[in-house]
């Protein structure tokens, strides 16, 4: 598929980048000054680590919720309707501090009962366990893996923005998933800059390590609906989906919901080449959605395309959630993807 770079990068000026990365962070996490700044007011607050419990969090979609046990880690959850015909499809949604299955409801209500469909929520987030582990990029993918042989076919994936990298990742070990469909996909801007990744030399230990000592003030602070719609209001063209809202609100209040938000926010769940390590190295058929995005950019997508198997569909006047402000055209575009020879 051809495009022009400028048609493909849609990617702010560098000014509105750095505008975009730090709105990202206020619902993702704060900027290391914001960091400090509450450091000195909560100095003596300390991080209480709490154990892994038993969710009571409401069902986000209308299929069974349900759990496989990751080991070394304990639940995870995700969503199954195996009604329908046809291969598998496999939705995995994306990392930030409220993420969970509602984030790929419009698909899963367009293909529940058509084909059979299920809903990955990553550990650390949703109805999965949320223990005061180090969460990784390794640790996510095991989890999608996991998912796959428990479905125990071949399986379309469709992954939504950092969960494009942790499915790309799972795709190079694991040859029953057959496509990839990446919406709004992270890694595919400037190695270490491009994206969401922090700066720091380490990987983000650093800036981890000054974030997890004032977590839980600073996580009460942006499980707000002030908070909440804020940071959505970048992600939609239009009025912000208040059941997104309010469903994120109840998720960012379950025991434990600050641990695995402060590894995203320190950058160490973030590939540092995304593009060269993962997306490159790709030989199953992966097509990009994209349009606008206020936390990552496309520099490299016209590479990508290149690419044997690779195609992308701009979904026209959408910010970083096309499949809710777009379902038909989201719809209509995966539909042309699987069935193409």
């Amino acid at each position: 598929m051809t495009h022009s770079r400028t048609e493909l990068r849609a990617t702010p000026r560098p000014s509105r980048v750095r505008r975009a990365v730090t709105l990202g962070l206020l619902l993702g996490g704060l900027t290391v000054g914001a960091v400090a700044a509450a450091q000195t007011q909560v100095a003596a607050a300390q991080t209480a680590a709490a154990p892994a419990a038993t969710t009571t969090l409401r069902t986000a979609l209308s299929g069974e919720r349900r759990f496989l046990t990751l080991p070394g880690f304990g639940r995870v959850a995700y969503y199954a309707d195996p009604r329908g015909e046809g291969r598998p499809l496999i939705l995995t949604v994306s990392v930030n501090a409220a993420a969970s299955a509602y984030e790929m409801k419009p698909l899963w209500d367009a293909f529940a009962g058509k084909r059979p469909v299920y809903v990955l929520e990553w550990p650390g987030f949703g109805s999965s366990d949320r223990p005061d582990v180090q969460y990784t990029s390794a640790l996510m993918t095991g989890a999608l893996t996991a998912l796959v042989a428990e479905v125990g076919r071949d399986v379309d994936v469709v992954a939504l923005s950092l969960g494009s990298e942790f499915a790309a990742r799972a795709a190079l070990q694991e040859p029953r998933i057959r496509t990839l469909a990446l919406i709004s996909p992270s890694g595919l801007g400037q190695p270490r800059g491009g994206t969401q990744r922090a700066a720091d030399e380490d990987g983000g230990q650093t800036l981890y390590n000054r974030l997890n000592a004032v977590s839980t003030p600073l996580y009460a602070l942006l499980r707000t609906r002030i908070s909440i719609e804020y940071f959505l209001s970048r992600s939609f063209r239009g009025v912000v989906d208040q059941g997104l809202v309010n469903y994120s609100l109840d998720t960012t209040r379950q025991p434990g919901a600050k641990y695995a938000p402060v590894y995203f926010i320190s950058g160490q769940l973030f590939t540092a080449d995304a593009y060269s390590d993962l997306y490159s190295r790709l030989q199953i058929p992966t097509l990009v959605l994209y349009d606008q995005d206020a936390f990552v950019s496309f520099d490299r997508l016209p590479q990508f395309t290149a690419q044997p198997g690779v195609r992308a569909v701009r979904i026209q006047g959408t910010d970083g959630l096309p499949h809710f402000e777009k379902t038909s055209e989201v719809v209509e575009a995966l539909g042309a993807f699987w069935s193409a020879p």
